[in-house]
């Protein structure tokens, strides 16, 4: 099996440039060297990281959660109804007009219950605010520990303030233990990120986010299979700088924190729009592009690699776009909506949904007052009635009194 993965997975020139092979990358003793087969550590710390999660979530998230005023909406559960139950999970959960009308005739309902059932079962499968809290503070706990690890592992190594140092003695460049543990410990994150994709809050860049994933996974082995260490590692602390501050945004959202939430959101929008529009396109892409050719001769890893962070760069316009459409709605309306960047996906947002059950209530209090109304002027007719016919008896009865005497 390994001499078949030396064959086919690890060969030379799918790595590594012209002229270089795995002999000419082992280090001397006492330096670590990077072999492929190091990334197989990442599987089981990936498990790991899944069973820490939900460690972390529960011991520590949900408390918190609750000490900071994270409260979960009262929902109305939807009756049970066969058939409507088996169009919103076979179908769409979102008919149309004229399928509101048919089922409406095949249960015997009105149009307004079946928009109403439609809109309590939409809203029994949201997710809670506790669940969607948990899972900002697990991210923003690991993308904190890993920056600043990161940074204090580079920030006295020579390419971290000049870039045409990751190419200098290469590929013979010793690693460090620390930054083959910032490595082994991303990639492994990342894996448990994929893992739990399926359970995480499903949100509206839910494919972009699946391509940013992969693209990740396949940038951190491929640098480290490569010896593309250095670079590799800038690439991960840059991504890290803004990934933290835009969980502990969303963590504050959750609480209803808005003031907070609001002045974090401002410096997360300036940190991803420098580090992400900025520093990347014209510190990473063109160390790789262009600096990489004064070293070696393009070859099949300079493509692939290269490639993969051109998508993280067309991702990360897509990601800003969003972040300014906040931002234009912070500063001209005066405050942050909702997150853009991972809002739910085919679902009507919470506001819409709070919005339709207060037109019910609203719908409800007018037709109470309504009928009050109606029985307060229905008294006051008969009141009157009965006053008048009193008042025609006692006319009556005096003009007879003369006669009478």
């Amino acid at each position: 099996m390994e001499e078949l993965m030396d064959q086919w997975l690890w060969r030379q020139e799918y790595w590594l440039p012209h002229g270089v092979t795995w002999k000419d990358i082992e280090m001397s003793e006492g330096s670590h060297q990077p072999l492929p087969r190091d990334l197989l550590v990442t599987l089981p710390l990936a498990l790991g990281f899944v069973a820490l999660r939900y460690v972390f979530e529960r011991v520590v998230a949900l408390p918190l959660s609750r000490l900071m005023g994270v409260r979960d909406r009262i929902r109305v559960r939807a009756a049970p109804v066969p058939k409507l139950e088996a169009f919103y999970s076979q179908h769409s959960p979102q008919p149309s007009q004229s399928e509101i009308l048919i089922l409406a005739k095949q249960c015997n309902f009105t149009q307004r219950q079946i928009e109403t059932w439609f809109r309590h079962r939409r809203d029994q499968d949201r997710p809670r605010s506790t669940k969607k809290f948990c899972e900002a503070c697990w991210r923003f706990v690991f993308y904190l520990i890993a920056f600043l690890a990161g940074l204090a592992s580079l920030i006295n190594k020579p390419w971290f303030w000049d870039q045409r140092e990751c190419w200098h003695g290469y590929p013979q460049q010793p690693m460090s233990r620390s930054h083959y543990w910032y490595y082994i410990t991303e990639l492994g994150f990342y894996w448990s990120l994929l893992l739990c994709v399926s359970v995480d809050v499903k949100r509206k860049d839910f494919k972009e986010q699946i391509i940013h994933h992969i693209a990740t996974i396949f940038l951190i082995g491929f640098s480290y299979c490569a010896n593309y260490v250095r670079i590799g590692t800038l690439v991960m602390l840059i991504h890290d700088s803004s990934d933290f501050l835009l969980e502990s945004a969303k963590m504050f959202n959750y609480a209803g924190w808005r003031k907070t939430c609001d002045s974090l959101f401002i410096v997360f929008a300036v940190v991803f729009l420098v580090t992400r529009l900025v520093v990347f396109p014209s510190k990473i892409i063109h160390t790789t592009l262009v600096l990489t050719l004064e070293v070696f001769e393009p070859f099949c890893g300079y493509y692939i690699f290269n490639t993969f962070l051109l998508v993280l760069q067309a991702l990360h316009i897509f990601w800003a776009w969003l972040i300014l459409r906040m931002v234009y709605k912070f500063v001209f309306l005066g405050k942050v909506e909702r997150d853009e960047r991972s809002d739910e996906e085919s679902e009507v947002d919470d506001e819409e949904e709070e919005e339709a059950g207060k037109e019910e209530e609203e719908e409800g209090c007018s037709w109470e007052q309504r009928k009050g109304a109606l029985n307060s002027k229905l008294t006051a007719l008969a009141n009157n009635c009965v006053l008048n016919n009193l008042t025609k008896q006692r006319s009556n009865t005096i003009s007879r009194m003369p006669k009478a005497r």
